[in-house]
């Protein structure tokens, strides 16, 4: 059969698409830009659901389309992208358009938890759209997925992170109600239902076998990675509370208000329908991470939390050097030594300063900057390697100093040029 595709380059869409083409279906994928260079095995058409708000924008686009599946969704909103034009507006019209197109069947993968005891902006953005289509007179499912776990993912690489922990916080001890469901499962579940028989709108709950708190989820995680067990440190939920607020300032954060909401609401939901539509009960939190992905799984979730941890403590080392030596240290000292470098008169005071804020600008752009690290990495290995080649010849004393203020150099470059070859920019995979 022929599919249109919305969201084919998220996370739960690309893999759809993967699996539908495995299955030897069209795929039609709606993208931004179909022009960029894309994988040949799909079709793409245009669309922009900033913007493509009334069906007769849609219509060209379901010429001889059988189903449509929307797999479009954000968790927080950014610019245009509002929750109101993804998961309302947008959708509304596809769904308005595929009806009047006689389109045999609507997968419309929704949220747990969007339904009439919704209260974040999300889950209620989401019930609008669920609600508008079972209200059309079109064979639809409503896709309700829990926390959904799988290579790739953010939720995989956030609680594989915590659970890597040494310490892990948890919101209030950790009680909150989850049932986490593999993408695979996911995947399956809404392969099945393109033969599945639907009614207008029909809801399907996709969870794991059972719920879970969240305690007990990052615990069995853990263990599933191999680690021993975890050790926990209940946070007070008013200082949950703080920090969720402050999250809501943070570009990329998931912890905000609202997040925090549907947490202490709790995400679960029965596993009958899945498990009819897969033949077999969902996978189990334990089963998640298959044998061969424990350990690029273990090393990744290390990662996600040492390689802030160093780049914050090079940031300081930076920071510290810059206003130590705006003042702090004796300044007629830091002449003196410059002095045995060749540096003296009006050049002295200009390199000296000029040299202090250059570390402070190199500490504030490595806590600051989110895109470009590379040059800031390769800026600081070149200055450090400068001054280790000056002093070396310069104050060959100091390598043989007590405290090691040269052979100090090493670990840094070495921890720089980690960053340098670990913070590659990620390339946007195009579906």
């Amino acid at each position: 059969m022929v599919v249109l595709l919305t969201g084919a380059s998220g996370f739960i869409g690309s893999h759809l698409a993967e699996a539908l083409i495995a299955a030897r279906h069209q795929v039609i994928c709606a993208v931004r830009d179909p022009s960029v260079k894309r994988d040949p095995r799909f079709r793409y058409v245009a669309a922009d659901f900033t913007r493509d708000f009334d069906a007769s924008a849609w219509l060209p686009r379901l010429q001889g389309v059988d189903v449509v599946i929307n797999a479009v969704g954000i968790i927080r909103e950014h610019g245009a992208q509002s929750f109101d034009a993804i998961h309302v507006r947008a959708p509304i019209a596809l769904f308005e358009a595929a009806a009047q197109c006689g389109v045999r069947k609507i997968v419309q993968i929704s949220a747990l938890g969007a339904d009439e005891q919704a209260q974040s902006r999300y889950h209620l953005s989401k019930k609008r759209a669920d609600d508008f289509l079972s209200g059309l007179s079109v064979p639809s499912f409503v896709v309700q997925p829990s926390l959904v776990f799988g290579p790739g993912g953010t939720s995989a690489r956030l609680f594989t992170a915590l659970a890597s922990l040494p310490l892990i916080a948890l919101p209030g001890g950790g009680h909150q109600q989850v049932q986490p469901v593999h993408l695979d499962d996911v995947v399956a579940s809404i392969m099945a239902m393109l033969d599945a028989p639907a009614g207008q709108g029909t809801r399907v709950a996709i969870v794991g076998p059972e719920p879970m708190s969240l305690r007990d989820f990052l615990g069995t995680l853990r263990t599933a990675l191999g680690w021993r067990s975890a050790h926990f440190i209940p946070v007070p939920m008013p200082l949950v509370r703080l920090g969720a607020a402050a999250g809501r300032l943070l570009p990329g954060s998931l912890l905000d208000p609202e997040t925090l909401q549907m947490l202490e609401r709790g995400n679960t939901g029965s596993a009958a329908r899945i498990t009819e539509l897969l033949g077999r009960p969902p996978r189990a939190v334990r089963d998640f991470i298959a044998a061969q992905d424990k350990a690029p799984t273990r090393l990744q979730a290390k990662l996600a939390w040492l390689l802030p941890v160093l780049r914050v403590s090079i940031a300081l080392v930076w920071i510290v050097t810059g206003i130590v030596s705006l003042g702090l240290y004796p300044v007629q000292e830091s002449y003196a030594l410059l002095a045995r470098t060749g540096i003296t008169g009006a050049l002295a005071p200009l390199m000296l300063y000029g040299a202090a804020l250059l570390d402070l600008a190199f500490g504030i752009g490595t806590l600051a900057l989110k895109r470009h690290r590379r040059w800031l990495w390769l800026a600081q290995l070149g200055l450090i390697g400068f001054y280790t080649v000056i002093i070396s010849f310069r104050l060959p004393e100091f390598w043989l100093h007590p405290y090691g203020p040269l052979l100090k150099n090493l670990p840094m470059l070495a921890a720089i040029w980690l960053l340098l070859e670990l913070e590659e920019p990620d390339r946007p995979h195009k579906k």
